[in-house]
């Protein structure tokens, strides 16, 4: 569901129509979270389920974030910052596939779940405060801009880490067995 959410919440962003938006961004946001609950209580989870998941995460959120910097409404080192944490992840995963035969294996870190929710947070908040359906206290979102920017680079960086530690691992003991 939040696959096909993405171009109708981009739509209504481009069209201005902040509420709706904001109202298709928790809607998707809950389909996750019911789709997530039914998977897990129902242990029906699927491999293609596992990926994606995170892929619709990603795609609403990374695009939003483009849109929104597009719209002048984020700023645009903000989506920078997310675009370059995204892309070199996703590359660090393509990267390992070509090079190594196998896919990296990653569980989401302490950072990186606090990018998602720093992300979600500004997400919401802008589309709540342009949508005027609340005042958002004035120092509240250029500090919350700040903290997601802050994790993204952090978590980035933790990823990138784990990607070479997880490389020179893989490189040693495939040379041992070689």
């Amino acid at each position: 569901m939040r696959l096909f959410a993405v171009p109708v919440f981009l739509s209504l962003l481009a069209d201005g129509d902040y509420r709706l938006a904001l109202i298709v961004f928790v809607l998707a946001g809950l389909t996750d979270a019911v789709d997530g609950a039914v998977a897990r209580l129902t242990d029906t989870r699927t491999e293609l389920g596992a990926h994606l998941d995170p892929l619709a995460d990603k795609l609403l959120l990374v695009s939003a974030f483009i849109t929104l910097g597009i719209l002048g409404v984020v700023p645009v080192q903000l989506m920078i910052i997310i675009i370059v944490r995204d892309t070199v992840i996703l590359g660090g995963f393509v990267l390992s596939a070509i090079v190594v035969g196998r896919s990296i294996t990653v569980a989401p870190s302490v950072w990186g779940k606090l990018t998602t929710f720093f992300q979600i947070l500004t997400v919401s908040l802008v589309l709540v405060a342009h949508s005027q359906w609340l005042e958002i206290p004035e120092p509240t979102i250029p500090l919350v801009f700040v903290l997601t920017g802050l994790l993204t680079f952090i978590s980035g960086i933790h990823y990138v880490v784990y990607g070479i530690r997880w490389y020179q691992t893989v490189e040693t003991t495939g040379s041992q067995s070689g």
